[in-house]
């Protein structure tokens, strides 16, 4: 598969996005900075991360010598990879990762993160949690003071299927709005590629990530929740105009 194939699979999820010259432009910047040949990498979920599959494809294609390993973050990754032709690993075979870069929801000026709008942010987080550096790429709507800001879908809390009713009301315990995620073209909820259901659970803007993500991982049932606090060391942020702000921690 070539050209046409990547650039299909980038255009996916948004075809008409007017900010997917920034995001080609964030994407393709972190991987030329980040990635050297022979490192093993994580790969993200989204329609930015699909640019930084392609990305890697053009190098291992037109770099003498290019080479390195990926590790998908979900089916939808592990799809982008193979249509880019690029060699899958995964953390059995490959637990330590150089560098893992993924697009976020939201992120706050201390490169905290909401991620799992697309329900994929237990492997997402795993796999970042391996990495040397883990690196975000977004638009840069994606960029503000606190999160919550601008994201009012809440944080993906991906939970048990027989829990998610207790789940649900220990949430409102902590003062959230929980909402359980259904599926738009299926009857019934959302199930993860884990086989787990999400709640987005809104407690609007989260002036401290830390401990809000702390009480939600102690609930049982909870797997996993889409804050990601102290993880985030770099992040590209691409303009609607085609330019990149690069933000370090």
């Amino acid at each position: 598969m070539g050209d046409a194939a990547a650039d299909a699979g980038a255009k996916r999820a948004a075809p008409s996005d007017p900010y997917a010259d920034g995001k080609r432009a964030a994407a393709y910047r972190a991987v030329d900075e980040l990635v050297r040949s022979g490192m093993a990498v994580g790969v993200g979920t989204g329609s930015t991360a699909a640019y930084v599959a392609k990305r890697l494809g053009e190098r291992a294609r037109t770099e003498p010598g290019f080479s390195v390993k990926c590790v998908p973050t979900s089916f939808q990754s592990r799809q982008l990879l193979v249509e880019n032709a690029l060699e899958l690993t995964d953390l059995e075979r490959t637990p330590e990762l150089d560098v893992v870069i993924d697009g976020a929801d939201e992120v706050d000026e201390r490169l905290e993160c909401i991620k799992g709008g697309g329900g994929a942010q237990t492997q997402e987080k795993v796999v970042a949690a391996a990495g040397k550096v883990f690196c975000v790429v977004a638009d840069d709507r994606k960029s503000q003071k606190v999160l919550g800001a601008t994201w009012k879908a809440g944080v993906p809390v991906e939970v048990l299927s027989m829990a998610y009713v207790p789940v649900m009301r220990r949430i409102e315990r902590l003062g959230g709005k929980p909402t359980l995620r259904m599926a738009k073209a299926k009857a019934g909820p959302v199930v993860t590629d884990n086989g787990n259901f999400l709640i987005d659970a809104d407690f609007g803007e989260i002036r401290d990530p830390a401990k809000l993500n702390l009480e939600l991982s102690l609930i049982p049932g909870v797997v996993e929740t889409g804050l990601f606090v102290g993880m985030c060391s770099v992040a590209y942020f691409g303009r609607a105009d085609g330019s990149v702000l690069k933000v370090v921690r």
